[in-house]
């Protein structure tokens, strides 16, 4: 197993009120949509996606558990571990659009800034979106209720975009239902896709199997998974495996997350 590195917080950005970006003082290479294994001594050891991966190592994280409300209390000059970076990214082409819907957005947020790809950044309400005054072109931003944006799902914006345009790939994370309707709406326009799953892990690197799905390890095999291999992955958009090893519905699985 790799030990962990130690980093600072280098900087701290909050995106919204359950929402913040930790900049850390690491120097890496890491591709779009590949995960950092993050330790907090004493308290656990989480996975997360990197939402800046360029000139800045960045992990977008909700305030949603014991973990996470550790982090929210650390402050500028704390120090951290960071194992990785693991898994698969994003396969880069040329003609894309990304679409990133709630705290999915993290991830679609770096594959923008390293493909220049155009974007939408969804969420319910405005007050719920990340990375507002981060693009200034290629982005659109949608909500459910109107206050911000296109009014509707990011689902129905992407749908309108693939009627006006050819793209030969659509790169998506977000909450697993979402990115089900993505892969159906890119099989009617037959446009490749590729999704971004999130599923529970201990290792990051393929060791434990905790984060099966199938016969896939998301850590190893992905996290990211194009349109073709989730075709024979039933577990997709129902269901998850839960510390015990029981399978459980997705619902229930990540009410177990958090």
């Amino acid at each position: 197993m790799d030990q962990p590195k130690t980093c600072r917080i280098k900087r701290i950005v909050e995106e919204n009120p359950l929402t913040r970006t930790y900049f850390l003082d690491c120097n890496m290479k890491i591709s779009p949509g590949q995960f950092l294994m993050l330790w907090i001594p004493g308290v656990d050891e989480k996975p997360f996606v990197c939402s800046y991966s360029g000139k800045e190592t960045g992990i977008t994280v909700e305030k949603k558990g014991k973990f996470t409300e550790k982090l929210f209390m650390m402050k500028k000059g704390d120090l951290v571990g960071i194992r990785g970076p693991y898994g698969n990214g994003f396969t880069k082409k040329k003609n894309a659009i990304a679409l990133g819907g709630g705290l999915g957005a993290a991830p679609i947020a770096s594959l923008i800034d390293e493909f220049g790809c155009d974007g939408i950044i969804g969420a319910h309400t405005k007050s719920n979106l990340l990375f507002l005054s981060r693009f200034k072109k290629k982005v659109q931003y949608s909500t459910s209720d109107g206050s911000y944006g296109f009014k509707g799902r990011p689902t129905a914006l992407l749908e309108k975009k693939l009627s006006e345009k050819k793209y030969d790939v659509v790169y998506c994370c977000g909450p697993e239902g979402m990115m089900k309707a993505v892969i159906e709406i890119c099989r009617k326009y037959k446009v490749e896709c590729e999704v971004s799953l999130e599923r529970y892990m201990r290792c990051g690197f393929g060791v434990c199997g905790a984060c099966a799905c199938n016969d896939r390890l998301v850590c190893k095999d992905g996290p990211v998974f194009n349109s073709r291999q989730l075709s024979g992955m039933s577990d997709f958009g129902n269901k998850g495996m839960i510390k015990s090893g029981k399978k459980v519905p997705l619902s229930e699985y990540f009410a177990w997350r958090e």
